[in-house]
C-alpha cells in the first residue's frame, strides 16, 4: 500500500482503516466522518487523517462507547481537554462496572439454572424454562 499522505479512494481508504466500505459511508451519514469534496469528473480522495479518525472511532467502540458518546470524544481529541476527556470516560467507567454488576448476577442465575437443569430428567418441567415463565 501507499504512504499515509498518498490520497486514497473510498475502496482503499476503508481497507486502510481496516472497516469496510459501508462503514465509512455510516460514519459520514452520522457526521463522525467528513465527506470529501469530489472535484468535478473525479472522485473523492482520503488521507491519512481520515484513516486515524476512523481508527479512533473504532478504538473508541472497542470500549464501548456509542457513537453519540465517540461524536463527544470527537471534539476533544485536539489533547487539549485531557480533564474532560477524563470526566466523560469516568462517566462511562461507572457505566461499565454497573453493567458488569448485572453480567455477574446473570452469570450467577443461568449458572444456578443450567445446573438445575442438568440434574432433571425425563418427564418433570425445566426449570430454565419453568423460571422464565414465572419471571
Amino acid at each position: 500500500m501507499g504512504s499515509s499522505s498518498e490520497p486514497l479512494t473510498i475502496g482503499s481508504f476503508a481497507k486502510a482503516a481496516g472497516v469496510n466500505l459501508e462503514t465509512i459511508r455510516f460514519y459520514q451519514r452520522k457526521g463522525l466522518l467528513p465527506e470529501p469534496d469530489k472535484p468535478y469528473g473525479s472522485i473523492r480522495r482520503y488521507g491519512g487523517v481520515d484513516v486515524a479518525r476512523v481508527k479512533f472511532i473504532k478504538s473508541a467502540q472497542r470500549l464501548g462507547f456509542s457513537l453519540d458518546e465517540i461524536a463527544q470524544l470527537l471534539t476533544l481529541e485536539d489533547g487539549t481537554h485531557c480533564s474532560e476527556a477524563a470526566e466523560f470516560a469516568a462517566r462511562h467507567l461507572v457505566d461499565v462496572r454497573a453493567r458488569l454488576k448485572d453480567f455477574k448476577r446473570m452469570e450467577t442465575v443461568l449458572s444456578r439454572l443450567v445446573a438445575q437443569c442438568d440434574s432433571h430428567h425425563g418427564t418433570i418441567a425445566c426449570p430454565l424454562i419453568a423460571s422464565l415463565h414465572s419471571g
